[in-house]
C-alpha cells in the first residue's frame, strides 16, 4: 500500500478531480444550463402538478433540493465510513449515481418532459456532491499537512485541465453539429453520455491506488448506529477548537456567493444579458483556463503570506465580481467584452477560493482518525450555504423579475466571510 505523501498516491486522489470536473464544468456551469434555458425558453413548464412561468426558478429550487439531500445524508454517511473504515466504498457508490444520472439527461429532448432534466439533474447533484465528501476526506490521508496547500491546488489543476479538454470536444460537436449530420440539441443529449462515460471511467486510475481501512477499524453488528453516535462526539468536539468553528462559518457565508454564482452564470448571461451562447461559451473557457493560473499563483501566495491573508485577496475579488454584474445591462455598448473581462476575473479566484478553503480546514483539524466525519461539516457546510444560496437566487428572480439584484445580495456574504475570517487565529500550519 502507498504511503501518505507518497507522489503516485497523490496523483492518483488528484485524478478524481480530473474525472468528476467534468460534471462541475460542462453539467453545473455549461452544457446543462444553456441546454436547459434553450429548452425551457419562454415557455411554461409542469413538474409535480404544478406550472411553472420561471422555469430557471424551478432549477434553481431544483439545485437546492438536491444540496439539502447531500447535506441530510453526508453526515449519517461519513460517520459511518469512518467507523468502518470504508469510505472508498461510498466514493464509488456516489460516483456512480452521478455519472449514470448524467447519462440519463439523455432523454430529456423537449420541455414537455422537463421532469426528466430536473430529476436526474437532482440525482446528478447528489452523486457529484456526496462523493466529495469522501474524496475530500482522503486529503489528510495522503498528503502531510505541509504538503496540502499544493495537493488541494493540484486536484483543481487536474479538474480544471480535463474538464476544458472534453468541454472543447463537446462545444465543437454542438456548434458544428453538421459535421455529425445531426442537430445542436442532438450534440448537447450526445455530450451527457460522453461526460458520464469520462466520469466513471478515469474514476477507476483513483479507486485502483486510494486505501481503504487506513486504520484497520473493524465494524461491529451496529456500525450504523455508532456512526451515528461518533458523529454526534465530533459535533460536541467542534466546541473545542474554536480556530476550526470559525473558519467554518467563514467558509458557510462564502459557500453561499461562489457556489450559487458558479451554478447560475451561464443562465445569467443568456437570461439577463441575453448573450448569445458562443459569448457564453467563450466566457466559460476563459473562466476555465484562467482557474488554472488562479489556483497555483494563490497557492504560492499562501504560502508566501499565509493563508488567511490569501483568502481574504480572493473574498474581496468575488465582492468586486458581484458588484460589477448587478452594474451589466443587456443594452450597454459591448456588454459582451465586459462580460469576459468579469469571467476572467471570476476565474482568477474561482479554482483558488476552491483549493485554499479545503486546504485549510484540512490544517485545522485536529489530530484525529475520523476525518470523513470531520470533512462531513466542511460538505454539509457548503452544502446548507449552497441551498440558501440557490434559493435566495431563485427567490429573487420570481419576485424582481431580474438576475442582477440576486447577484448583488450575494456580496453581504463575501463581505461577512471576510469579517469573520479576520477572527481566525494563526496556528502552526495556517497563518
Amino acid at each position: 500500500m502507498l504511503q501518505r505523501g507518497d507522489k503516485k498516491l497523490i496523483n492518483a486522489w488528484a485524478f478524481y478531480d480530473w474525472a468528476n470536473s467534468v460534471y462541475s464544468l460542462a453539467i453545473s456551469t455549461a452544457i446543462f444550463p444553456l441546454y436547459y434555458g434553450e429548452v425551457t425558453k419562454d415557455k411554461v413548464v409542469s413538474f409535480l402538478w404544478t406550472e411553472w412561468e420561471h422555469p430557471d426558478s424551478l432549477y434553481s429550487y431544483a439545485l437546492s433540493f438536491s444540496f439539502l439531500i447531500v447535506a441530510i445524508i453526508s453526515p449519517i454517511l461519513s460517520g459511518i465510513a469512518d467507523y468502518t473504515g470504508n469510505k472508498l466504498k461510498f466514493l464509488k457508490v456516489f460516483c456512480l449515481l452521478g455519472s449514470l444520472s448524467v447519462m440519463a439527461l439523455y432523454f430529456f429532448d423537449s420541455y414537455e418532459n422537463t421532469w426528466i432534466g430536473i430529476v436526474f439533474s437532482i440525482l446528478a447533484s447528489i452523486g457529484f456532491w456526496g462523493s466529495l465528501v469522501f474524496y475530500n476526506a482522503y486529503l489528510p490521508e495522503v498528503a502531510h499537512p505541509e504538503q496540502q496547500d499544493a495537493v488541494s491546488a493540484k486536484g483543481f489543476i487536474y479538474g480544471y485541465f480535463g474538464s476544458v479538454l472534453l468541454l472543447i470536444v463537446n462545444l465543437i460537436m454542438i456548434m458544428k453539429p453538421e459535421l455529425l449530420g445531426i442537430t445542436a440539441g442532438m450534440a448537447s443529449r450526445i455530450s451527457f453520455i460522453m461526460i458520464g462515460l469520462w466520469w466513471i471511467g478515469f474514476a477507476q486510475i483513483t479507486f485502483r491506488r486510494l486505501p481503504n481501512n487506513v486504520y484497520n477499524r473493524k465494524p461491529g453488528k451496529d456500525y450504523i448506529w455508532k456512526g451515528l453516535r461518533e458523529l454526534k462526539i465530533v459535533a460536541k468536539e467542534l466546541n473545542d477548537y474554536p480556530q476550526l468553528k470559525m473558519f467554518l462559518i467563514s467558509f458557510f457565508l462564502l459557500s453561499v456567493g461562489v457556489q450559487t454564482i458558479i451554478l447560475m452564470a451561464a443562465i445569467f448571461g443568456s437570461n439577463e444579458l441575453g448573450l448569445p451562447s458562443s459569448s457564453l461559451i467563450v466566457t466559460i473557457i476563459l473562466v476555465q483556463i484562467v482557474a488554472i493560473f488562479g489556483a497555483a499563483i494563490f497557492s504560492r501566495i499562501s504560502r508566501a503570506f499565509g493563508n488567511i491573508k490569501a483568502l481574504k485577496i480572493t473574498l474581496a475579488i468575488w465582492t468586486v465580481v458581484c458588484f460589477l454584474a448587478f452594474l451589466l445591462d443587456k443594452n450597454q455598448e459591448n456588454v459582451d467584452i465586459y462580460f469576459y473581462g468579469l469571467g476572467g476575473l471570476l476565474g482568477l479566484v474561482q479554482g483558488a477560493i476552491q483549493s485554499l478553503t479545503r486546504s485549510t480546514y484540512s490544517k485545522l483539524l485536529p489530530e484525529t482518525q475520523d476525518h470523513a466525519t470531520y470533512f462531513s461539516f466542511y460538505d454539509v457546510t457548503e452544502k446548507i450555504a449552497i441551498v440558501l444560496g440557490t434559493f435566495v437566487f431563485g427567490f429573487l428572480i420570481a419576485i424582481t423579475n431580474s438576475m442582477q439584484w440576486s447577484v448583488l445580495f450575494l456580496a453581504i456574504f463575501f463581505l461577512a466571510s471576510f469579517i469573520v475570517l479576520s477572527f481566525v487565529k494563526k496556528t502552526k500550519y495556517v497563518s
